[in-house]
């Protein structure tokens, strides 16, 4: 039998086997670190009848699809994982906000009010794709909380996600966790020469020389960037970057986080 611990000893271990037990409690899921509660007060109108999609972007249906991306809200300190949450968060409710300038409790708390795009003006098919063609009277218009566009994402992701994105489209609008899943899917995956946005917002991006050239820095206005640099990213004071951006801030706020750096991305070349 060992002898009995001195207590400058006894004290040093409880300290070691307290900070372990803080650290193996870090390893929160990501529904503690977005609750239902929390995720209402975030969208606070998504479900009102003036929203096309309302009740199709539940709690329930979003961590449901959060489990099938285990790195998502999972990477670095708690407060890199919560910008992470709130930055995927601000950018799916820029890409289907029902708000306006006078909205009630402010335009930023319409996210999730649409589920497919308005008035799409094509059938978003690139002929020209040989490896992921079109499928004969299919549309491959905007979709889900991304908007997930053009027939060269929904083949990857449903291929990812195991779904025929080509065939059944409209799966994206239909299932709520499928239409989650696509969201992230974007969000976590590398399309070079773009890096993830994942990758961005937790500090695993490197950039490249073509990146320094083309002045792309990382934070939120990076991903900006790659979800949509080149329609919005170059331009002084854009009106949907700006919204991006609002949105984000008050998330943020939310979740109790600073925003980080190089919110816009007026001055970066697309890629």
């Amino acid at each position: 039998m060992a002898p009995p611990l001195s207590f400058p000893l006894l004290l040093l271990t409880l300290i070691i086997f307290s900070s372990t037990t803080f650290s193996s409690s870090q390893a929160t899921k990501t529904s503690q670190i977005i609750t239902r509660d929390l995720y209402k007060s975030i969208f606070l109108h998504k479900d009102d009848s003036a929203c096309p999609a309302n009740h199709f972007y539940g709690y329930s249906a979003f961590i449901k699809a959060t489990k099938r991306f285990p790195s998502f809200g999972n990477s670095g300190s708690l407060a890199t994982r919560k910008r992470e949450i709130a930055a995927f968060l601000a950018q799916i409710s820029h890409e289907t906000t029902g708000g306006w300038a006078t909205a009630p409790d402010g335009p930023y708390s319409w996210g999730l009010c649409y589920k497919e795009e308005i008035s799409p003006g094509s059938s978003y098919c690139d002929s020209t794709d040989l490896q992921w063609p079109c499928y004969p009277n299919k549309t491959y218009h905007g979709r889900g909380p991304i908007q997930l566009s053009w027939n060269f994402n929904y083949g990857p992701a449903g291929k990812a996600l195991g779904f025929d994105g080509l065939k059944t489209p409209e799966l994206v609008s239909n299932s709520s966790v499928t239409a989650f899943k696509t969201a992230l899917w974007f969000w976590m995956t590398e399309q070079k020469p773009k890096p993830s946005c994942h990758d961005v917002m937790t500090g695993k991006y490197k950039p490249t020389a073509a990146d320094l050239a083309a002045n792309r820095t990382a934070g939120y206005g990076l991903v900006t960037n790659i979800i949509n640099g080149g329609l919005e990213c170059g331009i002084v004071s854009d009106a949907r970057v700006n919204d991006r951006i609002g949105y984000f801030q008050r998330y943020a706020k939310l979740f109790k986080v600073d925003t980080g750096p190089n919110l816009d991305c007026e001055s970066q070349k697309s890629f």
